[in-house]
């Protein structure tokens, strides 16, 4: 096989090593992502009618107070996977798409070419 045409077509994990500065921030976003609610939050923004959720219905979602989801909202926020707007009394969220597409391109496995 030749290792050139798999260096060419893998993932950037597999082609170079990250940074520091890059694997820090990386590791912040997962360790975000490693809580089960976030994650859940995440889901439900993401395949919400629109691509955003009102903070009202992330709070319907879950048997946790309302402090407590704006917890886990502002550690998303803070790691750019969502962004949010007010509107009136109430603020909506949508994902930060090119955040989730950096993380997928980080984690597509290599594909080994002529396989």
């Amino acid at each position: 096989m030749d290792m050139l045409k798999v260096l060419d077509c893998c993932t950037p994990l597999a082609r170079e090593p990250l940074g520091e500065e890059k694997s820090t921030t990386l590791a912040r976003v997962f360790k975000a992502l490693g809580d089960p609610v976030r994650l859940r939050i995440v889901s439900i923004v993401a395949s919400h009618q629109g691509g955003e959720a009102c903070v009202c219905d992330l709070t319907a979602s879950f048997d946790l107070a309302q402090p407590t989801i704006s917890h886990h909202l502002k550690v998303l926020k803070d790691v750019g996977l969502l962004t949010s707007e007010r509107r009136a009394s109430w603020v909506y969220y949508r994902i930060v798409p090119e955040r989730l597409a950096e993380l997928s391109a980080l984690l597509a496995a290599p594909v080994e070419v002529g396989k």
